[in-house]
């Protein structure tokens, strides 16, 4: 299967976070639990993703790197690569994805340094916190388990300008329908493109022009493929050709092939 093409969602149960960790967290997740093999395909995202292990072994391939993941081990991974997991039956996995920056707002992690790395969990999270969430009897205690361990962290944390700033030009970008190049936002936010540049770098771990080109083609595809009266330029892109190249850059392969 493969991200935003296939119903990647129905072999998990999602939760989302309390709203003041919304800005931080994507989702929660667990994996229901089957008896077949299955392969999940991932394209960047830059998002940091806990992986902790409740059922049998495991592959993941971070680009073509490839881990055997046993049993009761539990990673994280920065999905800043194509990043496939290759379940076995009895697959179960519990899941916290966070947004961009999203470790250094709540745990003051930042991503940068997990480049192209497949992460222990336990030189981020606590061993008591990963054992209360292993030994908890359900998704949702799990759930419970996580967002109070980690709204007490992001309690305790002061606010970054750095975070603070790659946030709102983030949401700029979106409120003016990824449009805008990085000099045109710098612009609208009273600042150089070499800062805007800076900034993106120190919280994320890429250039803002190759990260903004990766978050247009995630929303375009997702919009392509749910509708049937999709038009390109309301997601910044000149005509159909011009999205069409741009989402067989980002896909791999043609889209008359998936």
């Amino acid at each position: 299967m493969k991200e935003i093409f296939d119903p990647i969602r129905d072999h998990y149960t999602f939760a989302q976070p309390c709203g003041e960790l919304a800005n931080h967290i994507d989702f929660f997740s667990e994996s229901i639990v089957n008896d077949s093999e299955f392969t999940v395909e991932m394209f960047p995202s830059w998002t940091p993703t806990m992986y902790i292990n409740l059922g049998n072994p495991y592959r993941i391939s971070l680009n073509k790197s490839t881990w055997d993941i046993h049993a009761g081990t539990d990673i994280l991974v920065l999905r800043d690569l194509p990043t496939t997991r290759h379940n076995l039956p009895g697959d179960r996995i519990f899941t916290i994805k966070f947004h961009p920056g999203g470790l250094e707002a709540i745990l003051g992690i930042c991503q940068v340094q997990f480049k192209e790395k497949l992460v222990p969990l336990h030189k981020i999270l606590p061993a008591s916190v990963i054992s209360q969430l292993r030994d908890s009897p359900t998704f949702h205690v799990r759930r419970k388990v996580a967002e109070a361990f980690l709204l007490e962290k992001h309690q305790k944390r002061a606010s970054d300008h750095y975070l603070t700033f790659v946030q709102d030009l983030t949401e700029t970008y979106h409120q003016t329908r990824l449009q805008l190049n990085v000099s045109q936002l710098a612009e609208k936010h009273f600042v150089t493109s070499k800062s805007v540049n800076r900034y993106f770098h120190r919280v994320i771990g890429i250039n803002p022009k190759g990260y903004f080109s990766i978050l247009r083609a995630r929303t375009a595809l997702t919009a392509y493929v749910a509708s049937q009266e999709f038009d390109p330029c309301a997601f910044g892109y000149y005509d159909s050709s011009h999205f069409y190249r741009d989402a067989v850059k980002f896909a791999g392969t043609h889209l008359s092939s998936i």
